[in-house]
């Protein structure tokens, strides 16, 4: 569990963004562990001298073992704007990811249709038709390679559960230690190697653009690629 303070990336009046580390939950689950949004309270009412509770909503939200660029309103204007602005794809989002395997194409298109399973917490390919089945896009590039590892940009069209995992994973190409999507080994941190690498969007008070980039995560395996 952290309970220091991660990377700040970004604050004003009205937003906070930061860099999150594998292992910090944005919303609270059944380990107890502090989430992220009540770290950043503390530091807020500390650092501004704030009498009684703090506001800070959650925008969106990055899986647990998941690093990168995660944005919290520090108002309720700013939450509604965003959550809007989210729903209406208007945040632009960028994804790194390590694999162990190299695709077979060095960029593409990948259209699915997940449907999530809540008890495993895990989202499956599956055919259009299948009840509650949801349409998953987005785009990859091949960026670099090692003699061991790959690294891809993803964008994401849609915004699924488990989505950019589930759809590496149905393209054979498994995201590096996540091997609750068919990875042979986990990273010895617990985490995987997903990263969200960037955010643009419009400032949802002044209207001014805004575009953020997280630095990658300090553990060994990011390092080869960290001067690209």
């Amino acid at each position: 569990m952290h309970l220091t303070l991660p990377e700040i990336l970004f604050e004003d009046n009205h937003l906070l963004i930061v860099n999150k580390r594998a292992g910090d939950i944005v919303q609270g689950d059944k380990t107890g562990d502090e989430p992220l949004p009540e770290i950043l309270k503390t530091y807020l009412k500390e650092k501004y001298n704030k009498p009684g509770r703090v506001f800070l909503g959650v925008v969106h939200r990055l899986d647990r073992p998941v690093s990168g660029a995660v944005i919290f309103a520090r108002t309720s204007k700013a939450l509604t704007r965003l959550t809007k602005m989210v729903k209406a794809r208007e945040i632009h989002k960028t994804y790194w990811a390590l694999l162990n395997q190299q695709p077979a194409n060095d960029g593409g298109r990948l259209v699915h249709f997940l449907r999530k399973n809540e008890k495993e917490n895990k989202s499956y390919v599956v055919k259009p038709e299948t009840s509650g089945a949801k349409e998953a896009i987005l785009e990859y590039k091949l960026l670099a390679s090692s003699k061991t590892m790959h690294l891809i940009e993803i964008e994401l069209i849609t915004g699924r559960h488990h989505q950019i995992r589930a759809q590496m994973s149905a393209l054979g190409t498994p995201i590096r230690g996540d091997v609750k999507y068919g990875d042979k080994r986990p990273n010895p941190d617990g985490s995987i190697c997903l990263h969200a690498r960037s955010l643009s969007f419009l400032h949802p008070v002044s209207g001014e653009q805004i575009t953020i980039e997280a630095t990658l995560p300090q553990i060994n395996v990011w390092q080869y690629f960290e001067s690209y």
